[in-house]
């Protein structure tokens, strides 16, 4: 006989394991939906983060409790925790089921339900649920749901239907049963597998052509990074002269100005005087052409 639940509901458990199947219609616009177990103590709260069952962590360490791949049937899509309730602890007071949702909120998952099935050793794999329960979140803006719970009367086990909804997704919902949440594993942008190594110390790589073949060292530039806000500087109106042997370079005389290697004057800094340019002796061979009548002298 299979219970049909209403929210604030409970029915006794006589199955020593239950297997609890989270299922829903999906579509184009619907987000997907995972669920998980949290095994609580006495105060309402776990013992540890491994007492928390989900989709990255499948497994309690006890083995008792687990998380199952999900399927797609022909009446929806099912996610799936088993608990093998007889066995537990019994520092664990609750088995909470949970659920949440990635890609909106519950308001648009249709048809949501909660079954349950007996999953004690020699039941027929297909058997009637024990109990069936339809999940209708109160608002439709919650991301997470507290779907029910399988709680401890004396020596037995019941189920209650809840429905219990939070705005605050899956780290809301685990926050509020005592699991610390480390904020760098739910933070974006991290560094795909395979993307460029880091930057070399000396600098970002040289832009432009690479030097022709046999060209010195010493004739390469490199350019330097422009300083932050400020435009890179212009290219050189002429390429720089290529490097002259020493030899060449001491029998080579200046032409039209000093050749590549030769000091050169600074100019002067704006507002000082310049220096004259030097102006050579004359030449005592030099005499002045004929005069007329009015530059000789006594005339």
């Amino acid at each position: 006989m299979t219970h049909a639940m209403l929210k604030g509901s409970n029915i006794p458990l006589d199955a020593t394991a239950v297997r609890t199947v989270l299922r829903w219609n999906p579509g184009p616009r619907v987000p997907d939906v995972d669920a998980s177990a949290l095994l609580l103590g006495g105060e309402g709260r776990v013992r540890t983060d491994e007492d928390f069952v989900f989709y990255n962590q499948p497994r309690h360490p006890s083995g008792l409790v687990r998380h199952l791949p999900k399927k797609r049937l022909a009446e929806g899509m099912t996610d799936t925790v088993e608990a093998d309730l007889s066995a537990l602890e019994a520092s664990v007071d609750r088995v909470v089921l949970a659920a949440s949702s990635d890609g909106g909120t519950f308001g648009d998952v249709p048809d949501l339900r909660v079954l349950l099935y007996d999953a004690s050793p020699g039941t027929p794999a297909d058997a009637d649920p024990i109990a069936v329960f339809d999940v209708r979140p109160e608002t439709g803006d919650e991301s997470a749901l507290i779907c029910g719970e399988f709680y401890r009367r004396g020596d037995a086990w019941k189920f209650r239907a809840l429905g219990q909804g939070y705005d605050t997704g899956l780290i809301g919902l685990a926050t509020e049963f005592g699991i610390s949440v480390d904020e760098s594993d739910v933070a974006e942008g991290t560094v795909p597998s395979g993307g460029p190594g880091p930057m070399p110390a000396s600098g970002p790589a040289p832009s432009g052509p690479p030097p022709a073949p046999g060209t010195p060292p010493e004739a390469v530039t490199q350019p330097h990074p422009a300083s932050y806000g400020c435009p890179p500087p212009p290219p050189p109106a002429h390429p720089p002269a290529p490097a002259v042997p020493p030899a060449a370079a001491a029998q080579a005389p200046p032409a039209g100005g000093p050749a590549y290697g030769y000091p050169q004057h600074p100019a002067p800094a704006y507002g000082y005087p310049q220096h004259a340019a030097r102006v050579p002796p004359p030449d005592p061979a030099f005499t002045l052409p004929p005069q007329g009548p009015q530059f000789q002298p006594g005339r």
